[in-house]
């Protein structure tokens, strides 16, 4: 009998094969019963053990790797996107440049959340921000409990409206996904020229950044070695069939393919305050996942 695992896993291009049937294994069964969106599992997967395996922001999956959390990395990206649109302002209300933002209010969801980090990232090291200077308005804390965000974070009233208010002048500057980013003809990405930007990033830097990354619980790994590994095979085949979807951009398997990824993940984490010591990326995996 397959071994039925509670999985916490959105749809995305290249796992559809798995949750549509057409990837399937006599293994390991997995119950997507997560979230339609997946973020909204993190904490109920972290501090309640509700979900057996699934995917992790991965700077959540740095938090909680850093404060014990019984959860282990596999090597696969299940999201990866290059992040430079994802700093957005009124250009009506004037020009910013990058570091036009040092002195002023920026929204974010989360101080802590992965598209906030890797866009903070940017504007640091391709555009000299300051980050310190920057006051960061947020609308609530990470997914692990224990971390307290910087003394430059204040807390945005409940119900507030990050696009909104960064329309109506009262942020100087909002960091926001794509899907939430307003189409609105006046906004401008604080990146100038992003698209181009982001291209010449990743030829230099040779990654795209990973956004989500799928975890087990360690005790799956260490009692159910092959459902792991069935699991890693499930991902890389439906992955394969996805093809070039366009939706994301795909990121490798494997961990030498992700090493530099992650360590620019944990180098920037740490720079900004987001995690309490410096991880290396070998502690991100056991022995089993990191074979893999």
């Amino acid at each position: 009998m397959a071994l039925t695992l509670r999985t916490n896993l959105a749809d995305s291009p290249h796992i559809m094969a798995m949750k549509d049937g057409r990837v399937t294994s006599d293994i390991v069964t997995l119950d997507y019963c997560g979230p339609a969106r997946s973020h909204d599992g993190f904490k109920a997967m972290l501090q309640h053990n509700a979900f057996d395996a699934g995917e992790l922001a991965i700077v959540t999956y740095l938090q909680a790797r850093a404060s014990g959390k019984p959860y282990v990395a596999l090597p696969v990206p299940i999201l990866g996107q290059l992040q430079h649109h994802c700093a957005g302002y009124n250009s009506e209300l004037g020009h910013l440049d990058p570091k036009d933002i040092e002195g002023r209010k920026v929204g974010v969801r989360a101080y802590s959340q992965t598209t906030g980090m890797w866009i903070r990232g940017v504007l640091q090291h391709e555009y000299g921000v300051d980050l310190d200077k920057v006051t960061w308005m947020t609308l609530e804390d990470g997914h692990v409990a224990g971390f307290r965000d910087p003394e430059n974070c204040v807390r945005l009233p409940a119900g507030a409206d990050i696009a909104q208010m960064m329309l109506d002048g009262e942020l100087a500057a909002a960091l926001l996904s794509r899907k939430d980013m307003p189409k609105d003809p006046r906004v401008r990405t604080l990146v100038p020229d992003a698209p181009k930007a982001a291209q010449a990033w990743y030829e230099r830097e040779g990654f795209v950044p990973i956004n989500h990354i799928f975890v087990v619980h360690q005790d799956l790994a260490k009692k159910h070695p092959d459902a792991v590994r069935e699991i890693y095979r499930m991902i890389a085949e439906s992955s394969a069939l996805a093809g070039d979807s366009g939706a994301v951009e795909a990121s490798p398997l494997g961990l030498e393919a992700n090493r530099k990824g992650l360590q620019a993940a944990i180098d920037w984490a740490l720079e900004q305050k987001i995690l309490p010591r410096r991880l290396s990326v070998d502690e991100l995996f056991d022995d089993l996942t990191a074979s893999l």
